[in-house]
């Protein structure tokens, strides 16, 4: 019976009224959803052949309506959805990329290669998305469509995708919240974001080292792919000369907290860098990150991991400070976080910070 509507429908195609033509769509439409049980391929093929050549002929209103209706359906006209997927008008498309099930990854890589950040942004809000459609989101989104997708808990995302995102992340501070919030991130990759991002996502990130376990935490620093070092550029001219000095201190049980503060008071600022590295057990680029953008908070993680006193703490602070305007009150105020963090809390996220220094250990990962 249906099979016989359908041709008479059918026959009906080589109507050249558009408004004839749309009814025919909606009448194919009706016909295909009443349908009960499953439909054998023969029938299948021939709705999709005649629902897909009629919703190519119709306004962009005609096919988002059909769109929202295929969006629901189990076993819809694979044609006609992947046309329908790929439309360029995003009205039409985002609802079967947002909510269809029936799409399979090769369906939604075919969209994600061709077509724009609207389409990538629609697909970034499926329920459930896998490694390798992320990974061709985080390719070729731009920032609004990687955030989409960081906030997204559905979406997984491989160990390669989440390092290209907290690159992006490490340059555009929109993302930074995205990016910390996301409990899939590695957490040697978290870390990284520590010295961009403001104060209440430093207190999630340090909460989320909190929460590791020692096997874990090994596992993570393992992980690391980056030298920090390496990221931030050439070493300073005078790094060999201040190393020289410092590894001399060093044979003398000459490298003191006075010593260090001795440093930066005469400007001495690579021997400052070296000796608080060496003293902290952290890596040269990251101190010299701390000192290049006066990052109080985290100069007292160092120094609260590393077990120097309150005191030498602040003396730090308003040397680095200098002639700022109101360096008093800052001392105070992050001498008042110096106190509030626990040692084992500061030697944890410290931990995080860390990179090996000897050659080779870069490509470890």
């Amino acid at each position: 019976m249906e099979r016989t509507k359908l041709h008479d429908l059918i026959a009906l195609a080589s109507e050249p009224s558009s408004e004839r033509r749309r009814e025919l769509l909606r009448s194919v439409t009706d016909l295909f959803f009443t349908g009960e049980g499953g439909r054998a391929p023969k029938e299948m093929s021939l709705f999709d052949d005649v629902m897909s050549q009629l919703a190519s002929e119709m306004e962009e209103a005609v096919r988002a309506e059909l769109a929202g209706q295929i969006a629901e359906t189990a076993e819809p006209p694979r044609g006609l959805l992947r046309d329908l997927a790929r439309d360029r008008s995003i009205a039409v498309a985002e609802k079967v990329l947002t909510r269809s099930e029936a799409l399979t990854d090769d369906d939604l890589l075919a969209v994600a290669h061709t077509r724009g950040q609207a389409h990538l942004r629609a697909i970034s809000q499926r329920a459930t998305v896998s490694a390798a459609v992320s990974e061709a989101i985080v390719e070729r989104g731009d920032d609004q469509t990687l955030g989409v997708l960081l906030r997204n808990d559905g979406a997984e995302l491989s160990r390669e995708s989440h390092e290209r995102a907290i690159d992006r992340a490490m340059a555009n501070a929109e993302l930074h919240a995205a990016v910390v919030s996301r409990r899939t991130v590695p957490v040697d990759l978290l870390n990284e974001m520590y010295f961009v991002v403001e104060a209440r996502l430093r207190d999630q990130i340090r909460e989320r080292n909190a929460e590791v376990d020692p096997a874990a935490l090994e596992a993570a620093l393992a992980a690391g792919r980056k030298s920090v070092a390496a990221r931030d550029g050439a070493l300073p001219p005078d790094y060999d000369e201040a190393e020289r000095a410092v590894r001399l201190l060093k044979l003398r049980n000459g490298i003191t907290p006075p010593v260090l503060a001795a440093f930066l008071r005469n400007r001495e600022t690579t021997k400052f860098l070296v000796a608080l590295s060496e003293m902290a057990d952290i890596d040269f680029g990251t101190a010299r990150k701390i000192l290049e953008r006066r990052d109080l908070d985290a100069l007292s993680i160092v120094c609260k991991a590393a077990g120097f006193e309150r005191s030498l703490y602040l003396t730090f602070a308003l040397l680095i400070l200098d002639r700022e305007a109101n360096a008093m009150g800052r001392a105070k105020e992050y001498g008042e976080l110096y106190e509030s963090i626990p040692r084992e809390a500061a030697q944890r996220t410290i931990r995080f910070w860390r990179i090996r220094r000897q050659t080779g250990d870069v490509a470890a990962a």
